[in-house]
């Protein structure tokens, strides 16, 4: 077995309890995103500093295979959204909240896209690739619907939702690469 292959089970643990994250967020953030308040302003500063978190953990599992140089690019990325988060939710409202993020999930989106391709061999990365790129393009649409007169964050969690799904769709099939090993 390689050290890509014998990274597979860490990363499919990771991948769910990703998709889990995702799921509760998500649906946490549509029953208060109405507007920025406590619980929805916590939640969008959560969202990035659990990706921080998520990166940490795979980059520890990924040393030995050599892919955590993007992941640790991806933390740096994360860690200052959730600074720009926090100046966004508490000082330019919707639209701010809608820009940092869009930058965000831009710069993330296309990290996430290197490291995917990167771990090809991994099997499941399909689906990391494809969030990858979507992301980005998610990430463009936010920051133009800020300046729009449609400003919701409901679309943050439908984001979510959707990358969580790539998270469980990624789980699967390295669960049949890990089973394969």
């Amino acid at each position: 077995m390689t050290t890509t292959t014998a990274s597979a089970p860490a990363l499919r643990r990771l991948y769910l309890v990703r998709f889990a994250f995702a799921l509760v967020w998500a649906g946490s953030l549509f029953a208060t995103a109405s507007g920025i308040g406590p619980v929805s302003g916590a939640l969008l500063v959560l969202y990035p500093l659990f990706d921080v978190a998520a990166a940490v953990v795979d980059a520890r599992s990924s040393r030995a295979a050599g892919s955590a140089r993007g992941l640790h690019l991806n933390i740096a990325i994360s860690s200052l959204a959730a600074v720009g988060l926090a100046v966004a939710v508490t000082s330019g409202g919707v639209p701010a909240v809608l820009r940092a993020w869009g930058i965000w999930a831009v710069a993330s989106g296309a990290v996430q896209l290197v490291v995917g391709v990167g771990r090809r061999e991994l099997g499941g990365q399909w689906a990391m690739i494809a969030s990858g790129g979507l992301s980005t393009l998610a990430g463009t649409a936010f920051f133009l619907q800020a300046s729009g007169d449609g400003a919701t964050l409901t679309t943050l969690a439908g984001y979510a939702l959707v990358g969580g799904v790539f998270f469980l769709v990624s789980a699967l099939r390295l669960g049949r690469t890990a089973d394969e090993g």
